[in-house]
């Protein structure tokens, strides 16, 4: 399956609401992710927020992939 390239995402990102939503939650979930990665040790409250959000994480990226699908059919580009 083809990964968004930087350039359909500044697209998708001004023309799709929904898009730019995911996009900017992905990356807040990218930011506290790292934040957790410079901790020695994690709490159990840590470990949990850090599987949580690698999950959703996952999820948003699914959907930013679909709709990248959606608007490559839809406009029969080589994005």
């Amino acid at each position: 399956m083809p990964t968004l390239t930087d350039e359909l995402k500044r697209e998708l990102a001004t023309a799709n609401d929904e898009f730019q939503n995911l996009l900017r939650r992905h990356h807040e979930h990218e930011r506290r992710l790292a934040e957790l990665a410079t901790k020695t040790f994690l709490t159990s409250d840590e470990e949990l927020e850090e599987k949580r959000l690698k999950k959703e994480k996952l999820h948003l990226k699914d959907r930013m992939e679909e709709i990248a699908r959606e608007y490559r059919a839809r406009v029969g580009s080589s994005h």
